[in-house]
């Protein structure tokens, strides 16, 4: 008998998706991943289908081949839109042309972005000059671009807000740490060439 009574609740619990409590928990950012340099069109669909996004751009200056000059403004992270939905919007953001997922966590659930971090990026962006930068992380080889150690490689170690590159000198089996800017740096993978 309660094997029938069970039966008849989960019957009743099919109720439309706009009455389930899963349906109705708030909406959260979530990072869309989208096709090579359709960052402004998937902008765009998702301003036509009315779904919060938002696409952070920085402004740069551009030399064309012909000695012309111009300002564009380009997104700061390519290939990525942010999305704020509820998690049962998924499948309308994935309809999107150009959007190719949504960016997962674990269980293959997407993960949520703190609504802290999209605000510092709406509100800071306008105010300073940003530009992309590649992804350095502490025990990753890295090379020196510019200055006196330009063209040297080391191991890249973080001093409170600065970067220390340790630069080893093989022949003579030493080592030492240089303090430098993180665009000074250059990641490399690890079989010692440029990231891709």
């Amino acid at each position: 008998m309660s094997e029938i009574v069970h039966r008849e609740t989960l019957q009743a619990s099919s109720a439309p998706p706009a009455l389930l409590p899963d349906a109705l928990s708030s909406p959260n950012w979530f990072a869309v991943y989208t096709t090579a340099r359709h960052e402004k069109r998937v902008d765009q669909h998702l301003s036509m289908r009315e779904i919060e996004h938002y696409l952070p751009l920085y402004r740069t200056q551009r030399k064309w081949s012909d000695g012309s000059r111009v300002t564009l403004d380009l997104p700061l992270f390519p290939g990525y839109v942010f999305v704020r939905i509820d998690r049962t919007q998924r499948v309308r953001v994935l309809e999107v042309p150009g959007v190719v997922a949504v960016v997962g966590g674990t269980g293959g659930k997407p993960a949520a972005l703190p609504e802290a971090d999209i605000e510092a990026l709406r509100s800071g962006l306008p105010l300073r000059h940003v530009e992309p930068h590649p992804l350095l992380k502490v025990g990753q080889r890295a090379r020196i671009r510019s200055g006196a150690f330009a063209g040297m490689e080391g191991i890249v170690l973080r001093k409170k807000n600065s970067f220390r590159v340790v630069l080893t000198l093989d022949t003579i089996m030493q080592s030492f740490a240089v303090e430098v800017d993180g665009k000074e740096l250059e990641p490399l993978d690890p079989m010692g060439l440029p990231g891709a």
